[in-house]
């Protein structure tokens, strides 16, 4: 007696099919991924210049100075920032001469800020005010 008995076919993973499938969702995921921007959080010290090209100009200004501990000072006087901006309006009032705003490179950026809203409030233009570099020699 022959039996005959059919053999089986061996189950196969249809492997074209998932390459395409896979390379359809890497596709998406690419285009749909956003990407998460560097932020710095480390604090930068910005560099000092040691040569730079002096500007002609000759115009006398008074120094509106901040230092890195908060103080700030209009020439030789002290000023607390409550103050500043009356202090502004009777320095523009009774001086011809401009400002020039000195900040040291640990000033806090917050008081900055401050300091041009003072000027703001004392009716001054911040674009009167330069940004004096102070130049190592």
């Amino acid at each position: 007696m022959n039996i005959y008995q059919k053999k089986r076919a061996k189950p196969t993973v249809p492997i074209i099919t998932l390459i395409d499938i896979l390379a359809i969702l890497l596709i998406f995921f690419i285009v749909t991924t956003t990407f998460k921007k560097r932020e710095s959080l480390v604090k930068v010290n910005l560099p000092k210049a040691s040569e730079m090209a002096a500007e002609g100009d000759e115009t006398q200004r008074v120094a509106l100075s901040l230092s890195k501990d908060g103080e700030v000072s209009l020439g030789n006087e002290v000023i607390e920032m409550d103050s500043l901006p009356l202090a502004l309006l009777r320095f523009s009032e009774t001086n011809d001469a401009g400002l020039e705003l000195k900040a040291d490179e640990g000033a806090p950026l917050g008081l900055m800020v401050e300091v041009w809203d003072a000027v703001t409030k004392a009716g001054l233009e911040i674009g009167e005010l330069p940004l004096r570099i102070l130049l190592d020699n």
